[in-house]
């Protein structure tokens, strides 16, 4: 039978510890910092647009490894995590400005901060689940959209907050090339943090209360306490991701952490591949990339064809708004197991070419 391993024939492992090794094989190990050597000479060779796009990926990316790891690894649900990423960039904001501490360490001190928020809105999930915790969570939303709208000392309020620039012993992260190492640097170590905690006592815990909740419960796993700590650590994520990005803005706006922004965070790890962890960094790269794509498409087709769409030339930013969401439907319904799954079979292809079986 088929699988999807690269693990060469032969390679037997006899303990648990072997067994749990990050990078399985060598050529995995080989590949993996041919791609980190490969994004570090980033800034050196492509233009800044490129850079932003970049930096936004990373960014989302991290926050969506935090849904990821509540949804995909634990089987709960959460609508509000646009308002746990707004609460951790106006947390570092706030930290910064209030009592002096550094921004680059305010950053990780955010993502403290929203994990106590998170767990406190996380509190329903140990007593109802499904869609009764999609709307509970959804309730989280907009009471921290509220929240974000009327503490003036928090947030601003309606003006909202500036938020400084990164620096680290007088080296100030002021460009995008600089905030991409920044963003890069904590990007890895949340991808290894994640992969490293699937593989941990915890982690098989709360796979556990995922597949079925009450032989995990049976087996002496303590439901409440990994429901909550889902919340807590999804939590913590979304908020190191917040702050990463109210500081790459340098300014915090209660209106950028809407609703619909928690649907996009839901549909990059729906799209990358429910609790894989590479698959949440390709979920992003495909929401922030996909209307770019799409807009150069559009002009491009307008540029060709003037005369026959001219018509819809008033409407051409609302056909790129309605490519996107018919390209999302279509990847739903012909790739529902994400671009993690596609990988894994173009993996197991190359493994088995020139055989079919």
């Amino acid at each position: 039978m088929a699988t999807t391993s690269l693990r060469p024939c032969g390679d037997f492992r006899t303990t648990y510890k072997a067994d749990q090794y990050l990078l399985q094989t060598k050529w995995i190990g080989i590949w993996t910092f041919i791609a980190i050597g490969v994004l570090l000479l980033g800034p050196l060779v492509l233009d800044g647009y490129i850079i932003s796009l970049l930096i936004l990926i990373g960014i989302y990316g991290i926050a969506a490894l935090g849904l990821n790891i509540l949804v995909g690894m634990t089987g709960q649900i959460s609508l509000g995590h646009a308002a746990f990423f707004g609460f951790g960039a106006f947390s570092s904001a706030w930290l910064n400005s209030t009592t002096g501490i550094p921004a680059i360490l305010t950053i990780p001190l955010a993502g403290f901060m929203t994990t106590a928020i998170g767990m406190i809105f996380g509190i329903p999930a140990a007593r109802i689940k499904g869609l009764y915790l999609a709307i509970a969570t959804l309730a989280s939303q907009f009471i921290l959209q509220d929240f974000f709208a009327r503490a003036d000392w928090f947030s601003g309020g309606s003006s909202g907050s500036l938020a400084d620039t990164v620096s680290l012993f007088g080296f100030a992260f002021d460009s995008d090339e600089r905030y991409y190492y920044l963003v890069l640097f904590w990007t890895i170590l949340s991808l290894v943090a994640v992969a490293n905690m699937k593989r941990s006592r915890d982690g098989r815990a709360l796979v556990a209360v995922r597949d079925h909740y009450l032989s995990a419960e049976i087996m002496g796993i303590n439901l409440t306490k990994y429901r909550i700590l889902a919340f807590g650590v999804s939590s913590f994520f979304a908020g190191l991701g917040g702050a990463l990005f109210g500081h790459y803005l340098g300014y915090v706006s209660a209106e950028g952490f809407t609703i619909l922004l928690s649907i996009q965070f839901l549909a990059m790890i729906i799209i990358g591949g429910l609790g894989s962890v590479m698959g949440t960094m390709l979920g992003a790269a495909f929401i922030v990339l996909l209307p770019q794509v799409m807009e150069a498409l559009t002009s491009g087709m307008f540029a060709m064809f003037p005369e026959t769409l001219a018509t819809f030339s008033s409407g051409q930013a609302y056909i790129k708004e309605m490519s996107v969401g018919a390209a999302i439907i279509l990847f739903l319904i012909f790739e529902p197991e994400g671009l993690a799954h596609r990988v894994k079979l173009i993996r197991q292809s190359w493994k088995l070419y020139p055989f079919s079986y």
